[in-house]
């Protein structure tokens, strides 16, 4: 579906990111420090291989597994979307990880057509379901399962999620991924937006009783992901669009000046540089 379909460009004043060579591992503890990726190493390839067993991808040792992982993921901080894309996809399971962000970060930002953009999370989710099989131990295998549901559930409106039971298995993914990580900031951003959403659709009490959605777990969440990660457009924006979701119009000017710190922040890759345009943008 996605390789068929056209992948619009990054636009021109957001390229010219490079990761070639060591600038790639010497940059990865800040570009994932919302998501907690481990550097794809040879030690961490083997590792991989190891877990997934006959799911692993064929033909590749260690070595060559880190290089194609290396690459997938220079791809995606660059801006090559469909590329990271494919080559997490030629990967199975193993690649999912960096499929599933390439997809969901370019659906999510680059691609207009809701019905397009649907297909888009609906295949992502499909990936990340595999993975969860495949590498049950793995974070990110939950995070971006989580993730994926969650933007589709967007697309659906949050009422149909929550009668069709997706909200349920973003929480359930959401909360075992920050089992596996603690630190996990993206997740504990996503946990609060779960918890927000509910509330802001159904109300405290319904969103309580009935989902265990609660204002305080929300704030908490946040709060952490703002602690790990506060120099991250996404966390501060997410961060405007929960108060929002807890307190409307009260809050607007708190939501806007999260968005300004949004906006301002350097962007270190191609995600931040979206993102942070899109902060921009709700503020024009």
């Amino acid at each position: 579906m996605a390789g068929k379909a056209s992948w619009a460009a990054l636009p021109k004043d957001m390229q010219g990111f490079s990761f070639e060579g060591d600038a790639l591992k010497k940059a990865w503890s800040k570009l994932h420090a919302g998501d907690q990726e481990p550097y794809p190493d040879k030690k961490r390839a083997a590792a991989l291989i190891a877990a997934a067993g006959k799911q692993a991808p064929k033909g590749l040792d260690a070595d060559a597994l880190a290089a194609a992982l290396q690459d997938a993921w220079r791809s995606f901080h660059e801006g090559d979307f469909k590329a990271a894309y494919d080559a997490g996809v030629a990967l199975g399971p193993v690649g999912a990880s960096v499929a599933v962000k390439a997809i969901g970060i370019h659906a999510t930002h680059l691609v207009d057509d809701d019905a397009e953009k649907l297909k888009r999370f609906e295949q992502a989710a499909k990936l990340a379901e595999a993975a969860v099989k495949a590498l049950p131990d793995e974070a990110n295998s939950h995070f971006r399962h989580a993730f994926a549901l969650g933007r589709y559930s967007q697309c659906i409106s949050i009422v149909k999620a929550l009668k069709a039971g997706i909200a349920g298995k973003v929480r359930a993914a959401l909360e075992a991924t920050l089992e596996l990580a603690p630190n996990h900031a993206e997740a504990h951003t996503a946990m609060a937006l779960y918890h927000g959403e509910i509330i802001g659709k159904v109300g405290s009490m319904i969103g309580g009783v009935t989902y265990g959605a609660k204002a305080s777990e929300a704030k908490k969440h946040m709060s952490t992901a703002l602690r790990l990660t506060p120099q991250v457009p996404i966390a501060n924006i997410e961060h405007g669009n929960l108060l929002l979701l807890l307190h409307g119009d009260k809050e607007e000017a708190e939501a806007a000046q999260a968005y300004e710190v949004a906006g301002a922040l350097k962007p270190l890759d191609a995600m931040d540089a979206l993102d942070a345009a899109f902060a921009r943008a709700q503020l024009e």
